[in-house]
């Protein structure tokens, strides 16, 4: 685990995967045991990168290319873990986030066709050493995905990355589970084509062991210090 008192658990995967929900049900059940639980999402999460978000998902920035779009996915993040994520952690909250340094890795890196070595150098500045203990990558076909995605926000305009074609959907689907096998120690794929209650009973039981790990952790370093 990271260098903080707190557990760091991220969300990933394509549109429409649910991860919105399932962070809800996750955190509804860890709160119910009673612990500190802070929610948070990317784009945004602290009032400078909200502001951001709202300048790439409306396709503002989109006309600048795809590394001004890298950059400002950047910024946002640092202005995110410095001003949100990194506090709670250090207060030894459990910090579930919808997106973070995986969705720039997939969506900017592999069909934006930036070069892996200027993401990654992004990343590090980014979150300064703020890594996930766990990340949890939702998994469903692109085309499922997509038609939840446009239900949902049928009564919206679809955002700028909704827009795209599915094969770029499909493409991003492939660069998770790339991630996912090349990182087995952090990333843990989790089928999304199935009800939401399944889905969260495989997610809590992945999360919860972390949760009690953590526990003993804290109450060893108490007695310690007593």
């Amino acid at each position: 685990m990271a260098e903080h008192t707190g557990l760091f658990v991220t969300f990933e995967g394509g549109e429409g995967a649910g991860k919105s929900t399932q962070i809800r049900r996750l955190a509804d059940q860890l709160r119910r045991r009673g612990h500190d639980v802070l929610m948070t999402r990317e784009p945004g999460g602290s009032p400078g990168a909200e502001a951001v978000r709202h300048v790439l998902l409306s396709g503002a920035a989109e006309e600048f290319g795809v590394r001004m779009e890298a950059i400002l996915f950047a910024a946002a993040r640092n202005d995110h873990v410095e001003e949100v994520i990194r506090p709670a952690l250090e207060s030894g909250a459990i910090v579930l986030c919808d997106r973070f340094i995986d969705s720039s890795r997939v969506y900017q890196g592999v069909t934006g066709n930036l070069e892996p070595d200027f993401i990654e150098a992004l990343q590090r500045i980014a979150i300064d050493g703020v890594v996930p203990d766990c990340t949890l990558i939702l998994d469903l076909p692109a085309e499922v995905g997509l038609k939840r995605a446009r239900k949902r926000s049928a009564e919206n305009a679809p955002d700028r990355f909704e827009r795209e074609e599915i094969e770029t959907h499909e493409k991003r689907r492939e660069a998770y589970l790339e991630i996912a096998e090349a990182e087995p120690e952090r990333c843990r794929v989790v089928n999304a084509e199935r009800p939401e209650e399944e889905i969260a009973e495989e997610i809590l039981a992945i999360v919860e062991p972390m949760v009690r790990e953590l526990r003993s952790a804290r109450a060893a370093s108490t007695e310690s210090v007593g």
